[in-house]
This record gives structure tokens, sequence and C-alpha cells, in this order.
């Protein structure tokens, strides 16, 4: 993998499937076949959240989605968990409740492979 998308997730049902879909948009096509993983953290939440990226990820079996679901600790912790998980050279972070541009990985791998001095972005 070469890029791991970091999702934090707390009661996300009504917009998880926005953000999810921004990263499936994304323009950035890396020389891999294989270049995103997602991990969303389903960190607790008490809506219907986890049931709303169970379904998304069976009608995007061609997306790499892994879940981790754990009790309530807070954003930090919900990213830290996904951290631990991640196997991607760079890793994205992404809110629950945002969303990307589609040509936001594009742009940022860009300045990346023409500024290698650059380990954050």
């Amino acid at each position: 993998m070469e890029i791991s998308v970091i999702i934090p997730m707390y009661n996300a049902g009504k917009t998880i499937v926005r953000a999810l879909e921004s990263v499936r948009n994304q323009t950035y096509k890396a020389q891999s076949y294989e270049p995103l993983e997602i991990i969303v953290i389903n960190d607790g939440s008490t809506d219907r959240s986890l049931q709303v990226v169970n379904r998304y990820m069976q009608e995007h079996p061609e997306m790499d989605i892994t879940i981790i679901d754990k009790p309530n600790g807070g954003v930090s912790s919900a990213r830290n968990a996904g951290f631990r998980q991640a196997t991607g050279q760079w890793l994205a972070l992404l809110d629950s409740d945002d969303q990307w541009l589609p040509n936001k990985m594009e742009v940022q791998m860009k300045i990346l492979e023409e500024h290698p001095e650059i380990l954050v972005l």
C-alpha cells in the first residue's frame, strides 16, 4: 500500500458515505496496483454508523476497507488505532463528517514526488 487513509468515526451514520465517496472519487492513480487502503475506526458509535460502512463495503468490494470496532476513547485514540493498523508509506487523515476535493491526493503526491525532502505534508 502506498497510502493509508485513516477515518475515525463516531455517530457518523449520516456523513460517512460522503467521506468514503470522496476517497473513492480521487483522481490520483498510483503506479502500484492497490494504492489505497482505507481504515475506518468505529469509536463506539451508538447510531447505525457501523452498519452503514458494512453496507458500503458490500456495495464497493473493489475498495480495500478495514473496520476497527472499539469502545469509545475519543478521536485521538481512534486515530492511533488506525495508525497501528496502517501499512501505507503515507498516512492521510479524513474525518467522518468531511470530504476531500477530487484532486486532493493527486496534488499532494505530486508535491511529494517533486520534493522528496518533504517528510510530512
